[in-house]
């Protein structure tokens, strides 16, 4: 029998791809302090850095690092939507794509977006499009791509808030920023803005509730423009962690200003000499 050259063929001996099997994460204890130093059932979120205006090719950037999570978002348009079926009269459209590096999770990734991918940019569009005056740019559309660069923890909520910052920062009207924070059920307690081992933790846990929740906020307005949970919480306690949720906000929302006003100040012409 001719042998098929073009196969690749396997080794002769093998071995179980069960002996190469992550383990599973450690379950961190719900009554001993947070790894980093921060406290349990406290708004205590970690400290950010927020930089906008960081691609000239886009028309709007924006950039934010908290911890060891880092985002990108580049903001395109408005300009003409490219499917003539999809164009409204009235009203202008939002698109959103968020994509996850290679190298930002401990577990290596692919470019080709996944269902989680296709998830988060799910959810971004729908925290966002609230705030958006799309009545502003009829048949057009505003690109809002997302990119995470390391992933360690809460990473919606920061991409909604920095993807908010892109959309000001390119000078699209909104009515507001959006603000993004989450929150850990862990059992008895709650941690604020968790990280990529508090996240996934729980799911080899006991049998104590244990839930997520990721707010999007908008400050001024004082209203919620998205809301996404998964686990099991009670009534009382989602209750709660959204108004915690939304202290988390207004904590971050003078860093966001002041990045803002040094983004304006840059990009001013300078003042004229009399």
């Amino acid at each position: 029998m001719p042998t098929d050259t073009k196969r690749v063929r396997g080794p002769d001996v093998s071995q179980s791809p069960f002996l190469f099997w992550s383990r599973p994460a450690e379950v961190l204890p719900s009554h001993e302090p947070r790894a980093d130093g921060r406290q349990r059932d406290q708004v205590d979120v970690r400290p950010v850095f927020v930089r906008c205006g960081l691609v000239s090719q886009a028309k709007g950037s924006a950039y934010i690092e908290a911890g060891n999570t880092k985002v990108l978002c580049c903001v395109y348009g408005p300009r003409e939507t490219e499917r003539k079926d999809e164009t409204d009269m009235k009203s202008g459209r939002l698109t959103t794509d968020m994509r996850f590096a290679p190298f930002s999770c401990p577990e290596r990734g692919s470019w080709i977006q996944g269902s989680q991918d296709k998830d988060f940019s799910l959810m971004l569009q729908e925290s966002l499009q609230p705030a958006v005056c799309l009545h502003r740019y009829p048949r057009s559309q505003i690109e809002v791509n997302v990119m995470v660069l390391e992933n360690s923890g809460s990473i919606l909520a920061h991409a909604v808030t920095c993807a908010s910052m892109a959309l000001a920062d390119a000078g699209i009207e909104m009515y507001d920023l959006v603000l993004g924070c989450s929150l850990r059920q862990d059992g008895g307690s709650y941690v604020v803005d968790p990280t990529y081992p508090e996240e996934n933790s729980w799911r080899s846990g006991s049998r104590e509730k244990r839930g997520g929740l990721t707010v999007a906020f908008l400050p001024s307005l004082n209203q919620v423009s998205g809301l996404q949970s998964d686990g099991e919480m009670a009534e009382e306690t989602l209750t709660a962690g959204i108004r915690t949720c939304i202290e988390g906000c207004y904590k971050l929302y003078p860093v966001i200003q002041q990045a803002l006003i040094k983004a304006v100040r840059r990009a001013a012409p300078p003042a004229a000499e009399s």
